[in-house]
């Protein structure tokens, strides 16, 4: 299950990483992923007392935020941090605002740090899905029929040629608090009628640049929604690649993963290496798609050009995961051709109560057919024999991490991200 690292036991000659924010599980999951193979492993976040930061996996967690703080200003604190931790660290971000804080001040950080090359403003273009929908149309990859009102005029001449349902998604991804995870899906939403994409409009329309597209909706369940993950070397090259589904969601029907099944789809996978060696895109892909039956196309909805909250589904016979293989890679070392581990389950233990109700209240999900999904579980985000820390501080918060969804959001998006948005984004 491990993969040897050379300089034997004492981890003091390997090469350190830094986990910009720790966007809750997922931090924990690379902590783990890193550390369980000597690897010394550090964090910055804007505070030391999320429950991730608990992991003994983590050697010491920097308090910084970077989206309260000036852009310079954070420059020079992290090629600090940098060079009190010893060599040149690779760097890891983890969610939206910190992935496009590295992508816009790569040149600054590559001083004190170790990442892949991106061609200049592709990360932004990925996550912008105006300018996602775009790109794919360019290069002919599927993707779900959108429009980008202006305003609330625009929604309304909208509504009356629509057919519902309709799905309403924020452009660019809101930064949100660590102790807020349920803002990972909260821009996303399905309108049943003309009043109630009305509504949902004024929901996530939070400021006065437009920052919401309107979608077409395509039919399915859980099943329809494909994930791959993956990562593509200098050469934009799939050097690992996997695929999943996202068998059920937090929030349901439309959020990030509670429960998912790592299993082999040949043409997402195809599709994806083809669209990347286009963009000559390096590095960690999560992306997301989702099958239409109508027209027998997996349509892609999402592209994160960084790692995703799931990645530990997704892990090759011999232990290897996309940030194992970006270690690996900006190393020195080749990364081990593995095969997926098929019917592979993944846990997020606290999200997956949540949806779980909510998909039984709804009818989709009897208490059989729930007890029966865990068959398969490998492995949760929070409990870890070897490191219980985590879990239990989690635990600490159940309010914070099981209860609201899309109550009192606001707009955090920092004045940098607002300056670097592509242009029509």
């Amino acid at each position: 299950m491990s993969h040897a690292l050379a300089g034997g036991t004492n981890n003091g000659n390997r090469t350190p990483v830094l986990v910009l924010n720790l966007f809750n599980h997922t931090g924990v999951g690379i902590a783990r992923s890193l550390g369980r193979l000597g690897v010394p492993v550090y964090a910055v976040h804007e505070t030391p007392r999320a429950p991730a930061a608990a992991s003994r996996y983590f050697k010491r967690t920097f308090a910084w935020d970077l989206s309260h703080e000036p852009p310079d200003a954070s420059i020079a604190r992290l090629l600090e941090i940098g060079r009190s931790i010893g060599s040149t660290p690779i760097l890891i971000p983890t969610e939206d605002l910190s992935c496009l804080f590295v992508a816009d001040n790569a040149e600054s950080l590559r001083a004190g740090f170790l990442f892949p090359d991106q061609p200049s403003g592709l990360a932004r273009a990925l996550s912008n899905k105006q300018q996602m929908f775009h790109l794919c149309r360019e290069h002919g990859v599927p993707t779900p029929d959108s429009v980008f009102p202006t305003s609330r005029e625009d929604v309304l001449a909208f509504a009356e040629h629509v057919t519902f349902p309709v799905m309403l998604k924020t452009i660019e991804t809101r930064p949100f608090e660590e102790d807020d995870p349920l803002k990972a899906g909260g821009g996303k939403l399905i309108a049943a009628d003309r009043s109630d994409l009305l509504e949902c409009y004024d929901k996530l329309e939070l400021s006065g640049d437009p920052n919401v597209l309107l979608q077409e909706f395509i039919p399915g369940g859980a099943e329809s929604v494909w994930m791959l993950n993956g990562y593509f070397d200098a050469e934009s090259d799939g050097a690992i690649v996997f695929t999943g589904r996202k068998l059920r969601q937090y929030p349901p029907y439309t959020g990030q993963t509670s429960l998912g099944l790592c299993t082999w789809n040949e043409r997402v996978a195809e599709t994806t290496r083809e669209f990347m060696k286009r963009l000559g895109y390096r590095g960690i892909l999560d992306i997301g798609y989702r099958y239409d039956r109508r027209d027998d196309q997996y349509k892609l909805l999402d592209v994160n050009p960084r790692i995703g909250a799931a990645f530990r589904l997704f892990l090759g016979t011999g232990g290897m995961d996309v940030v194992r293989a970006l270690y690996f890679d900006l190393t020195g070392r080749s990364v081990p051709a593995e095969r997926p581990r098929e019917d592979r389950r993944w846990l997020v233990e606290n999200y997956d109560v949540a949806s779980s109700i909510k998909y039984c209240v709804d009818g989709v999900l009897t208490p059989r057919r729930w007890l029966g999904s865990f068959k398969g579980v490998e492995e949760a985000a929070w409990f870890a024999r070897d490191d219980l820390r985590p879990f239990a501080a989690m635990c600490a918060h159940p309010m914070r991490y099981a209860a609201g969804n899309l109550v009192g959001v606001t707009d955090r998006r920092p004045e940098w991200w607002r300056r670097g948005r592509p242009q029509g984004g």
